[in-house]
Parts: C-alpha cells; sequence; structure tokens
C-alpha cells in the first residue's frame, strides 16, 4: 500500500500536473457549482438575520440574544466562534508543509479549553453582562478600566477578523481561479455580509448561523476524514509513510524542527506559540460574550462541555486532513497553489473525488469549498458582533457618561435610553470595523491564516488574560493595576510584532522590501504575556489607591454562586 501511494505521488509531483498547472486543469469544473452553493449558503443566512431582526432590539437581545439559548445550542455555536478558517484550512495546511511541527497548532487550541472551562466561563458568566469590561468594573468602577478593556477587545477582534478575510480570499482565489482583484472584491464583500449580519440580526442571528456553519463543518470534516482513511484502509501507519513520500522532506517530515527547532530562536518561538495558543483562548471577545447567551452560570459550563467535545474531535481530524493532503496531494503541490498552505483541504477533496478535470473531484472540491467559506462568513459575525459591542457598551457608553455616573459602574448596567443608543451605535461601529478589518488583511494575503491566528491569540493571552484573572482571584487588585495590565501587555505585543520578522526583512513579511525588525521571534506571547501580568502587579503595589475589599467580597461571593447575576 505504501509503495503504491509513493508511485503516485512521484509521479503526481514530477509530472505536468504540478503547481498551479495542476490546480487550473479543473477550475472551470467546479465554477458554477461553487457559486451556487456560496449563494444558497448566503441566502439562507440572510434569511435568518431576516427572521432574527424582526425581534425587538432591546440591548439585551442584540448583545446576548435574550440569554435564551439552551447549553448545546450554546455550545454547537462556540464551536462555531472557534473552529475558524484557521482551524479548517491554516492548520490542515500547516501540517501538510510541515508534518509534525503543524501539529502544535491542533494541539494548542484544543488544550487551551481547560483554561477557559477550569478557570474562567462560570464566574466570567456570574459576574459579567455583555462583555470582559464588565468583569472588570464590577470591582474597579472607573472610566479607565472600560477605556482600557474595549480599547484591547477591539484590537483583538480586529486581528481575528483580518486572519479570516485573508482565509476568504485564499479560497475564492483558488475556487473560482480568481486573479488578486478577485481575492481583493472577495475581501470587501465578506465584510459587508458581516456588517449586515451585525447590524440587523444582532447575537440571535449571529448565534443560528454559527449553529449551521458547525453542522456543515463537522459534517463536512467527518466525510472527508472517512474517505482519507478508507483510502488507506484505516492503515494510519500508511498514511503517515505516504505522507512522508508526498512531502518531499522524508522522515524529517514526522520529526520536530521542519519549522520550529531549527536554531534557538525557532525553539523560543515555538515556546512562544504554544503560551498564546494555550492562554490566549480565555482572553478572546468574542468568546467570553458568548457566556452571556445562556440564562445560568451551570448552563455556561455545560456549553463549554458541549464545545470541547465537538472541538476535540474536530482537531483531531485536522491532523488526518494535513497528512492526508501531504500523502495524496503533496506538499510542493499545496504550497504552489498557495505558499502559506491555506488551500490544502480542497485540494484534498479534489483528489478524493478523483481529481482534478473529474465530475467528482469538481463537485467534493466545490463543496468543501463552500463550508470553508461558510466557516469564515460565521466567524466574521460572531467577531465583529464582540467587538461592536466592545466600542458602544465599553467605550461609547464609558465615554458619552459623567465621570460621576461611570464611577459608579452605571456604564455598564444603563437605562432604557442608554441601551437603544448602544444598540444602534454597535450597529454603525460595525462598518468601521469592517473597513479596518479589510484594509488590514489586504496586506497579509499571503500569510498562513492559523499563524495570524497565533498572534491574536497572543495579544488576547496578553493584554485581556492577566487582568481578568487578577480581577477574579486577587483581592488587593486596584483600578491603576487594571489599566496598566491592560496597557502593559496590548503596547509591547502590538510594538514587537511590528519589530518582528512578520512585518519586515523576511521574504514572506507584510513589507518584504524593507528590513526594520529587531525583533527575532514571530510570535511575542513569549515576552508581553509575562509582562501584561507584571505591569498588573506592578500597578497594584505602586497606587495609593486601597483595593475595595467589600467590592471584592461582593464579587468573589457573585462569581462562586450567582447571586445577583443578570
Amino acid at each position: 500500500m505504501t509503495a503504491q501511494w509513493a508511485g503516485q505521488l512521484t509521479g503526481q509531483q514530477m509530472g505536468p500536473r504540478t503547481g498551479v498547472a495542476y490546480l487550473a486543469e479543473g477550475t472551470g469544473d467546479h465554477q458554477g457549482l461553487a457559486i451556487v452553493l456560496f449563494t444558497l449558503f448566503v441566502s439562507v443566512t440572510l434569511a435568518i438575520t431576516a427572521w432574527a431582526g424582526r425581534r425587538r432590539s432591546s440591548s439585551v437581545e442584540f448583545f446576548a440574544g435574550g440569554r435564551l439559548f439552551t447549553p448545546a445550542e450554546n455550545g454547537f455555536a462556540i464551536a462555531g466562534d472557534y473552529m475558524s478558517a484557521a482551524s479548517f484550512l491554516g492548520i490542515s495546511g500547516l501540517i501538510a508543509l510541515f508534518g509534525y511541527d503543524g501539529l502544535l497548532y491542533s494541539v494548542g487550541f484544543f488544550v487551551a479549553w481547560l483554561v477557559v472551562l477550569m478557570l474562567i466561563a462560570e464566574l466570567v458568566r456570574n459576574v459579567g453582562r455583555y462583555t470582559l469590561a464588565d468583569v472588570l468594573s464590577a470591582r474597579m468602577r472607573h472610566r479607565p478600566v472600560r477605556i482600557a478593556a474595549g480599547t484591547a477587545s477591539v484590537t483583538v477582534s480586529i486581528l481575528y477578523l483580518v486572519a479570516q478575510m485573508v482565509g476568504a480570499g485564499s479560497l475564492v482565489g483558488l475556487l473560482l481561479g480568481g486573479t488578486g482583484a478577485a481575492r481583493t472584491w472577495t475581501v470587501i464583500g465578506v465584510g459587508a455580509l458581516m456588517v449586515v449580519y451585525v447590524s440587523f440580526g444582532g447575537m440571535r442571528a449571529t448565534t443560528w448561523i454559527q449553529i449551521v456553519k458547525t453542522v456543515l463543518l463537522m459534517g463536512g470534516t467527518i466525510a472527508l476524514t472517512v474517505m482519507v482513511l478508507v483510502k488507506f484502509h484505516g492503515n494510519v501507519d500508511g498514511l503517515l509513510r505516504a505522507a512522508v513520500t508526498g512531502s518531499g522532506q522524508g522522515e524529517a517530515f514526522l520529526a520536530p524542527g521542519l519549522k520550529y527547532g531549527g536554531s534557538g530562536t525557532s525553539r523560543l518561538d515555538f515556546i512562544s506559540l504554544g503560551l498564546a495558543l494555550v492562554l490566549g483562548t480565555a482572553g478572546l471577545p468574542h468568546i467570553l460574550s458568548r457566556f452571556y447567551t445562556v440564562p445560568t452560570a451551570r448552563s455556561a459550563r455545560r456549553s463549554v462541555v458541549w464545545a470541547i467535545g465537538l472541538i476535540g474531535a474536530f482537531y483531531l481530524m485536522t491532523i488526518v486532513l494535513g497528512f492526508g493532503a501531504a500523502a495524496m496531494v503533496g506538499s510542493d503541490t499545496v504550497r504552489a497553489s498557495n505558499e502559506a498552505g491555506n488551500t490544502a483541504v480542497p485540494l484534498l477533496a479534489e483528489e478524493l473525488g478523483g481529481g482534478s478535470g473529474t465530475t467528482g473531484g469538481a463537485v467534493l472540491f466545490a463543496v468543501v469549498g463552500s463550508v470553508a467559506f461558510a466557516t469564515i462568513l460565521a466567524v466574521v459575525a460572531g467577531i465583529t458582533l464582540a467587538s461592536s459591542a466592545s466600542v458602544a457598551h465599553d467605550l461609547y457608553a464609558t465615554v458619552r457618561r459623567s465621570p460621576r455616573h461611570a464611577a459608579r459602574g452605571e456604564a455598564g448596567n444603563p437605562s432604557g435610553q442608554m441601551e437603544e443608543d448602544e444598540v444602534r451605535v454597535a450597529r454603525f461601529s460595525a462598518v468601521g470595523i469592517g473597513a479596518v478589518a479589510i484594509a488590514l488583511s489586504l496586506l497579509a494575503q499571503d500569510q498562513n491564516i492559523a499563524f495570524l491566528v497565533g498572534l491574536a491569540f497572543a495579544v488576547a493571552a496578553s493584554a485581556n488574560l492577566p487582568s481578568l484573572l487578577y480581577s477574579l482571584f486577587w483581592r488587593r487588585f486596584t483600578s491603576k493595576g487594571a489599566v496598566w495590565s491592560i496597557y502593559g501587555g496590548l503596547i509591547p505585543a502590538l510594538t514587537l510584532v511590528v519589530l518582528s520578522p512578520v512585518t519586515s526583512g523576511e521574504a514572506d513579511s507584510l513589507f518584504p522590501g524593507v528590513d526594520f525588525h529587531v525583533f527575532p521571534l514571530e510570535n511575542p506571547g513569549l515576552v508581553s504575556i509575562p509582562l501584561g501580568f507584571l505591569a498588573g502587579w506592578l500597578g497594584t503595589l505602586l497606587t495609593r489607591e486601597p483595593a475595595d475589599e467589600v467590592a471584592f467580597a461582593e464579587t468573589e461571593v457573585r462569581s462562586l454562586t450567582g447571586a445577583g447575576a443578570v
């Protein structure tokens, strides 16, 4: 079996069907079907948005879906929010290109949920209302805390959006044989759709879109995984050996070091990325906001259990798909299609369907590509809603109110008129957030999606997680400590990314023609995450303002028991 596949792969890589030529053969076959499936999914999601938009747009309805979702529904929605284009396209592509080193992403993304389940899910649901800033302001009712938390949340959300839109451009460029202009218009189109979803449907529409997307994604991933295993008669060893042959890297493909570990710097990068992936999930605004869509903390915890089951199964399957792409398509062909490997899964689907030029290959290629496109649309809707909530509920509401009112925490518990204003501002802010994400994503079209998400995780773990943990568990934590913690993680993380090889100095940098990088690591987490914790500790020790012991006691009781939770 191994020899058979090795022979097929050798012929595939050495023959005329390599690189872009391999892709071009079947482009026309699946364009029509792909367009039909795209149109169908977009029509369904717009119908869901129209249905949800008929309800009264109170802040609870718009930001939290009325808190009426069941744990199973919310678990599917959480999984949909988390299983993004980075998971479906980026991770499988990294495994197809780098083998063992690509596994870090699958393991890191999944293990991160243990932090969420054990430390924050129930506590955040009990203490907060809509956003991360609500949790912090439960103890520290000051304008700077809300403004800092809102700024960090919007920044993380935009970085995450960039990754999804890069995936959309890569996907449509492959499916429709598009040029750079086609990829640009695709990114703009995705941005326009996400604004429509958020502006008219709010959390209810976004949640049901996520649920539909999760069902489609899990169904497609299961089907592909079963087909790969059947192709190798269930022989995992045969699959791995064929992947070794198809990779062109030999046995090194199954050992550490192809991407990380070749030097001391790359080993540090490996550790930095691991920290970011494991700790970043607990600081993602669109994940935290999901805990407010269920009625109780117990429901929030059960939602996470549902999500972990779905997410764990999914990431196990991405490993099979990544090695399957290396075995059946070949790493060189994947790289020729997209330098970052983002098109490995659609190419694998085409090969499983019979290959380029066959009806089965065209159909499966288009179906999988459409599922991936649905994944992107659903995730960008959830992220945009979370960032819009931060702009309206944290930034706008705090700035509009007087310092006296904000100090008493009224920005977190607004009046009826203020609630209407927040919903209106959230709808308009979705447009601005979408515009910024579109502009940045056009600069990052050649970056791997999973890598871009890793940067967003690093910023989330640096800026949001330290202040969240300190606020929930440290009695002496103060308002100055919270502000220092957020900015002390956010600013170094962004600065180090700008001064890293991600931005300049390398062939695959955002600006390859210049070199101003001084920070050697691609992921800043190893430095910026400890700085976030350190800044919060120093800010608390150096402040003259004593911690509010009564407020901490109230928050602790509320977080553990749910007494007084909204």
